[in-house]
C-alpha cells in the first residue's frame, strides 16, 4: 500500500512539474498595453475606461469613480501613489524591527512613545546611537531633510539634471544596475507598485490591530498562528464593540 501511494504521489508531482515547465513566463511587455491583465480577468471587456490604456505600471483598468479621467490629474495621482507605496514598504520594516529584535523588545508605538519619557528614545535600543529627547527637534529634522530630498527629487541636483523624478536611476539611485535592462526595469516597476499597494493596506491593518489588540503585528501574527480560529478579527470585533458600548445588552 505504501509503495502504491508513493508511486502515485511521484507521478502526480511529475505531472505538476511538466505542466509548470510548459507554462511560458510572462514578459515585462505583458504587463502593459491593451493585452495586460485586468481587474475582472476574462470579464473585463467594456469594464475598463479608455484612458486606462496600460501605459503606467500596475494599471489593471480599475477606476469606477473616474478619478483619473483627466491625464494631468492621473499623473499626479500616480506620483502620489508611488511615493506613499514606498513609504508604506519602509514603514512596515520599521514596524516589525522593534518586535523582531530582543534587545528592543517593544511594539512600534511603545518605542515611539518613549521619546516622551525621561530617558528619551534610543534608536535600535542603543543609547550610544541616536538619542532623541525632544519631539520638536525630531519633527524639525524630519521636515527639514525631507524637504531637501523632495526638492532634490523634483528639481534635480548634483546627481544629474533631467532625470525621471520617480525613477531617477543612475549610480546614485541604482548603484547595482538593477534597472539597466529596459525589460527588467519595466517588470521591476510593476513589482514595486504591486508590493507598495499591499504595504499600504498592511499599514492600515497594523494601525487597526494596534487600536484593538494593544499589540504589535508580530505578536498578533504569533497569536493567530497558534489559534487561528480564536485569535482573529471576528473575536476582537466583539471586544471592541463592547468596550465602546459596555451597557449594551448584547455584551452581557
Amino acid at each position: 500500500m505504501a509503495a502504491m501511494t508513493s508511486s502515485f504521489a511521484g507521478k502526480a508531482l511529475a505531472r505538476v512539474a511538466n505542466a509548470s515547465k510548459g507554462q511560458a513566463k510572462m514578459s515585462a511587455s505583458d504587463y502593459y498595453g491593451p493585452s495586460r491583465p485586468k481587474w475582472l480577468g476574462p470579464y473585463s471587456e467594456g469594464a475598463c475606461p479608455a484612458y486606462l490604456d496600460g501605459t503606467y505600471p500596475g494599471d489593471y483598468g480599475y477606476d469606477t469613480m473616474r478619478l483619473s479621467a483627466d491625464p494631468e490629474r492621473f499623473a499626479v495621482y500616480r506620483e502620489q501613489e508611488l511615493l506613499h507605496a514606498r513609504f508604506a514598504m519602509l514603514g512596515l520594516v520599521g514596524v516589525v524591527i522593534p518586535e523582531a529584535f530582543p534587545q528592543i523588545g517593544s511594539t512600534w508605538f511603545e518605542v515611539g512613545a518613549s521619546i516622551f519619557s525621561d530617558d528619551g528614545l534610543n534608536y535600535l535600543g542603543n543609547s550610544s546611537a541616536i538619542h532623541a529627547q525632544s519631539i520638536l527637534a525630531v519633527v524639525f529634522t524630519q521636515v527639514f531633510f525631507m524637504g531637501l530630498i523632495e526638492s532634490y527629487r523634483v528639481n534635480g541636483g548634483p546627481a544629474g539634471d533631467g532625470l525621471d523624478s520617480l525613477h531617477p536611476g543612475g549610480p546614485f539611485f541604482d548603484p547595482f544596475g538593477l534597472a539597466d535592462d529596459p525589460e527588467t526595469f519595466a517588470e521591476l516597476k510593476v513589482k514595486e507598485i504591486k508590493n507598495g499597494r499591499l504595504a499600504m493596506f498592511a499599514m492600515l491593518g497594523v494601525y487597526v490591530q494596534a487600536l484593538y489588540t494593544q499589540q504589535g503585528p508580530v505578536a498578533n501574527w504569533k497569536a493567530h498562528i497558534a489559534a487561528p480560529f480564536e485569535a482573529n478579527g471576528f473575536a476582537y470585533g466583539a471586544t471592541a464593540y463592547c468596550a465602546a458600548d459596555p451597557v449594551n445588552t448584547l455584551c452581557g
